[in-house]
């Protein structure tokens, strides 16, 4: 299903499913077997992400995204870390815009080096700052379509153009967002990334990953994933394409209950700052209501009373789960480590919305924090 006028609920039930399914079955089996017979070398092989419920799953990850094809991966870690492999070679310079997810900034710091990158780390909103860190072995640009944990919102649209206009690879971690808020092949980025651990499969039940982009670039990613061994599990897979069926109606509930504990907390006089893009008064706002269908899952606040108030906090808690991931059914709250994130504030707590009714969890929130 193909149709760009179909809408994204539609898509994410019926886009990339074979009709007929095989044997008549509505729901694609599992096949979870490692050798396949056939008449020449092309047999589909686990290791090397062909066999079939691997290949379901990435024509409906495609799908999703609006991209040519996609790599199923076996971690989130594993989509960016082949992307970047994909991309980057001995000598190149990286551009990196954003506060990234921890383990995204710790194989930068650790392994960039080794593997004879250079990069430098810039404001996502700050184009000047882009063409400051240009240099002659510059190959790619790499961002978050919303920051992890910062919950900014960079120059989505700019950071696209700006990679096209200078000869760069553009990549773009879309985890928190999902395609469900953003879609950003459609502004012109060449790889989207996903740790499918959260969102996208949204039962925390498993680890995966995803990149999606044109059918050139997919199989420069899938060349690295062969070399490393980091082919999703057929289980995984068929588990994952389960949950995309209802990731729109998820994200949509998320992004609600998201917006009414950001408001919720705004208004509170024991909340000293609150970073949701939903809300009016933050610095990405517009970007993101011209660009978005809906703000995000995920909002960080700092209470007032510093790191033992926010501990305090998230102990009194009663429905997050002190858990740190996001994207899932259930609401997660965490403390945003400082090994992972230096320069955050240690006060800083995330929390990312789950599935329940909204009015429940902004209770609970109330009683936290001595309503």
């Amino acid at each position: 299903m193909s149709d760009k006028r179909t809408r994204f609920e539609t898509l994410a039930v019926h886009g990339g499913e074979p009709r007929p399914g095989a044997h008549g079955s509505v729901v694609f089996p599992l096949f979870q077997g490692t050798v396949f017979e056939a008449d020449s070398g092309d047999a589909p092989y686990i290791r090397l992400g062909t066999n079939p419920s691997q290949r379901h799953l990435e024509h409906r990850l495609a799908a999703l995204e609006g991209a040519e094809t996609a790599a199923a991966t076996a971690s989130g870690m594993a989509a960016i870390t082949a992307a970047l492999h994909s991309v980057l070679g001995a000598g190149d310079h990286l551009i990196a815009a954003g506060v990234f997810h921890g383990g995204t900034g710790r194989f930068l710091t650790e392994h960039a080096a080794r593997l004879g990158w250079t990069y430098d780390l810039v404001d996502p909103g700050d184009p000047d700052a882009w063409r400051r860190a240009l240099r002659p072995r510059t190959a790619a640009f790499l961002t978050e379509t919303i920051t992890n944990p910062t919950v900014q919102v960079g120059d989505l649209v700019g950071a696209a153009r700006f990679a096209r206009e200078h000869g760069l690879a553009s990549l773009i971690d879309n985890t928190l967002a999902t395609p469900v808020v953003f879609r950003p092949h459609t502004v012109g980025f060449d790889l989207v990334c996903h740790s499918a651990t959260k969102a996208l499969n949204g039962h925390s039940d498993i680890a995966a990953g995803a990149v999606t982009g044109s059918r050139a670039r997919i199989e420069r990613v899938r060349s690295v994933l062969r070399a490393y061994g980091s082919a999703l599990d057929p289980h995984a897979a068929f588990l994952l394409s389960r949950g995309l069926k209802t990731l729109a109606l998820r994200v949509r509930q998320q992004n609600a209950n998201a917006l009414a504990v950001a408001r919720f907390l705004a208004a509170h006089e024991a909340i000293e700052q609150v970073r949701y893009p939903g809300l009016a008064a933050h610095p990405d706002h517009g970007r993101a209501a011209a660009w978005f269908d809906g703000f995000g899952s995920v909002l960080s606040f700092r209470p007032v009373g510093g790191a033992s108030a926010a501990d305090t906090l998230v102990k009194a808690l009663r429905l997050p789960y002190a858990a740190a991931s996001l994207g899932s059914v259930e609401s997660l709250v965490t403390r945003v480590e400082a090994d992972d994130h230096p320069d955050i504030p240690d006060d800083l707590i995330r929390f990312s919305a789950g599935i329940e009714a909204p009015d429940d969890l902004v209770a609970d929130f109330a009683q936290a924090l001595g309503d």
